[in-house]
């Protein structure tokens, strides 16, 4: 298995969204697995040295996942993702927040949309990600605190994950 496809990454400030779309060499019910089973994405979530720990995820229309963001030296950043729509293996929606650990959404930052795209066969599948704003000063405040660095590390960090995997 090859790792390292092409990954795009285009910030639309007309549409106040992130398009995000990156090729996989892992087949397509693998690469759903590793963005909707705790366990996995909990090894690739995070950029590094960041870790991403799960603390429950319910994945069905109206659940939630909340996670910690761990940072090397004891930082926490804690988020929820509430889950809009699910068409199994192919599509999934979703709100994200930043929140504390009792699930109280931050007032400071902003939420964003998620839409995610699967489309692939046994041997390789692109995701594409559309994450929409509220506005542009959402978008630009996620964009300044490293999203496009860190998401684009963690997406890296995917690739590893999956060819550590048996398919």
């Amino acid at each position: 298995m090859d790792g390292n496809l092409n990954l795009e990454f285009n910030i639309n400030k007309d549409t106040n969204t992130v398009i995000v779309k990156k090729d996989l060499a892992s087949g397509q019910d693998l690469v759903w697995d590793a963005f909707t089973k705790p366990e996995i994405l909990d090894k690739w979530w995070a950029p590094k040295p960041w870790m991403s720990e799960t603390k429950y995820m319910d994945f069905k229309v109206g659940g939630r996942r909340l996670y910690a963001m761990l940072g090397p030296e004891g930082e926490e950043h804690w988020a929820i993702m509430d889950f809009t729509s699910i068409t199994p293996k192919t599509n999934y929606q979703y709100l994200d927040a930043f929140c504390d650990e009792n699930e109280n959404l931050s007032d400071e930052m902003p939420r964003s949309g998620w839409n995610l795209e699967f489309e692939g066969d046994n041997n390789k599948t692109t995701v594409t990600i559309e994450i929409r704003h509220k506005s542009l000063s959402d978008l630009e405040m996620i964009i300044s605190m490293g999203f496009k660095e860190g998401f684009s590390m963690a997406l890296d960090q995917l690739d590893k994950v999956l060819i550590s995997m048996p398919d």
